[in-house]
């Protein structure tokens, strides 16, 4: 694909929490780092003709569309970013990749495991790159994780537990959000936040063999949102696996929208047989490490604040111990991207990445209807 004047045009369908997040990365990427080709923010795209307007200016976009096909089919759009609701996915993917556009797609991939697999084997038809924004991934914190891991200083991985927790949909009275309805969301928790701490488990300690799983749902109806009665919650609230990785280690997941305090807990620990290492994203700049061979008299655990030059992506930002936040995170993503785009290569997580993880996320809900030990399907793409 040839890009527009050396520069990747891109158009991103979706403005709201996301769109903002994107927005702000595409502008910061080139004022921190180099990167082979720069963006150039063409058009952004939404339904609604008047609040598309006014978010193409606020967050700087040049032009705004109302019809993803007409983005999509731009000649100054290069890479289209998707950042609407899971249920809109699939086709305007499946478009783009039709178009000959790289795409960027928001986690996770898709509503279905059917759906995922079909978006993974387009993208690879097309020839284009891909990647889904799992964006933790590149928080440098899990980055230093990923190198001790791949090292070998922690050893043989045995264990991984992770939850990530929030607690903002607790009042019966919060409204019946899309996020609530499966037709709309795919699923609850599990798929909103528990894709997250899947996707990070396979990046750092790789892939899920088997799970057991349980869902609940605790408040079963809300009020509309037009305020005209209640709907039922077609979603899980809460879920939780065990799980057995294919490289021996066996694993807990946690997912809640429901944890009281916890308002965005995304957190793991990887037990070795030489150390350990524990992250937690309300304290994102910091690893907690612990190597078994350190002197028996200064043993335990201790607090790295990755903020150094050496460490991942932080040299390009503040002098050490200026720390990070979450939109950094977003930066490192669209840098990764961007760098992808001009050597032809995708970054993880590719679609085919994403289509793993809703394989995971799919043998969660098998088990937890069936009450047995399931194995994610692992092929056809």
């Amino acid at each position: 694909m040839q890009q527009n004047n050396g520069r990747i045009g891109v158009g991103m369908v979706g403005y709201s929490f996301m769109g903002r997040a994107h927005s702000n990365a595409y502008r910061q990427v080139t004022r921190f780092f180099d990167v082979a080709s720069a963006p150039r923010m063409a058009a952004v795209c939404g339904r609604d003709e008047g609040a598309t307007a006014r978010a193409a200016d606020a967050l700087g976009w040049d032009s705004h569309e109302t019809d993803y096909r007409r983005l999509v089919e731009r000649d100054d759009v290069d890479l289209v970013d998707v950042v609407t609701p899971g249920y809109t996915h699939r086709e305007i993917v499946l478009a783009a990749l039709d178009a000959g556009k790289h795409v960027l797609c928001e986690k996770p991939l898709a509503n279905t495991l059917e759906e995922a697999r079909e978006m993974a084997a387009a993208a690879g038809d097309a020839g284009t790159v891909n990647m889904v924004c799992f964006n933790y991934r590149r928080a440098p914190a899990v980055q230093l994780a990923k190198t001790l891991v791949d090292e070998g200083r922690l050893g043989e991985i045995r264990h991984w537990r992770a939850a990530y927790l929030q607690d903002f949909i607790m009042d019966p009275s919060f409204p019946l959000i899309w996020r609530l309805q499966r037709e709309k969301a795919g699923s609850g928790a599990l798929g909103d936040i528990g894709a997250h701490i899947v996707d990070l488990a396979h990046f750092l300690v790789g892939p899920i063999a088997e799970v057991s799983g349980m869902t609940e749902t605790f408040v079963k109806e809300r009020p509309l949102e037009d305020g005209t009665g209640t709907g039922e919650v077609t979603v899980d609230d809460a879920a939780a696996f065990l799980a057995r990785f294919e490289g021996g280690a066996i694993g807990t997941f946690e997912a809640s929208r429901f944890a009281a305090g916890r308002r965005n807990r995304n957190s793991f620990e990887i037990n070795g047989s030489r150390g350990s290492v524990a992250f937690d994203l309300e304290r994102m700049n910091e690893l907690e490490v612990y190597f078994a061979d350190d002197p028996e008299d200064v043993q335990g655990f201790r607090t790295v604040n990755v903020t150094e030059p050496g460490h991942p992506y932080a040299g390009a930002w503040w002098p050490p111990g200026h720390i990070l936040g979450y939109e950094h995170t977003f930066v490192h993503t669209i840098k990764d991207l961007l760098d992808g785009i001009k050597t032809g290569r995708s970054p993880a997580p590719t679609f085919e990445d994403g289509y793993r993880c809703q394989a995971v996320l799919d043998a969660v809900e098998r088990s937890a209807a069936s009450r047995e030990w399931v194995a994610p399907e692992n092929g056809g793409i």
